[in-house]
């Protein structure tokens, strides 16, 4: 028979390592995205008040791309006019450009559906749609992590591509064109046929500031 001492001692370690499997629980439900495999699916709202879901373009490859239009890695792509430039070459080419903001209400980067869209009209930006995630689902489902945070998707809805969208991690404009272009380069290569050369980088930028979870 068991001690009180040697019994509440077990007890304590079962209790710990309960507490320690359920503390590990969300973890595992919440995988990280991998390339190679499908991509996350999601649905959210635009900035136009339309539904979106990755399921709509199914046969398309598709851009996601995490913005904050207050933080200054973003805007070194914006004010080099190099976020537009891609994202009217993809559209050229039929490709989904998705601009998706997962600022929590009254932090960094947060902004209503009005703002958004005044925000796409100052910036001469062109994306299929903005889609705002204030609950920070999608980009949770993601894993983003800063802005910009890029992914992309393939026509099969294989995640090709994840990372940053270039090399050089500042806020200067002259380094854009010193960069290599990651996303830029996933594009053309997956456009081709070709095998992408860099399919998962390091992302570089601000954090995102999500909503806690209950």
């Amino acid at each position: 028979m068991l001690s009180s001492a040697r019994f509440s001692r077990r007890a304590s370690l079962a209790a710990l390592g309960g507490a320690a499997a359920s503390l590990a629980l969300p973890r595992l439900a919440l995988a990280r995205p991998q390339v190679g495999v499908a991509a996350p699916a999601f649905s959210g709202v635009g900035s136009d008040g339309k539904p979106c879901k990755l399921a709509d373009y199914r046969g398309k490859t598709v851009v996601l791309e995490w913005t904050n239009h207050e933080c200054p890695y973003v805007g070194k792509h914006y004010r080099s006019g190099n976020m537009q430039a891609l994202q009217k070459d993809a559209a050229a080419k039929g490709i989904v450009w998705l601009s998706i903001i997962s600022s929590m209400p009254d932090s960094q980067g947060y902004v209503s559906a009005a703002q958004a869209n005044d925000l796409t009209k100052a910036r001469n930006a062109v994306p299929a749609a903005v889609l705002l995630d204030p609950d920070g689902i999608i980009g949770r489902a993601y894993d983003a992590r800063v802005t910009p945070h890029m992914f992309v998707i393939d026509p099969k809805g294989t995640l090709a591509y994840m990372g940053g969208i270039d090399s050089i991690r500042s806020t200067s404009i002259g380094d854009v064109p010193k960069a290599t272009p990651y996303v830029k380069d996933a594009l053309q290569q997956l456009g081709a046929g070709q095998p992408i050369a860099h399919t998962v980088t390091q992302a570089y930028g601000c954090t995102i500031k999500y909503k806690p979870t209950a």
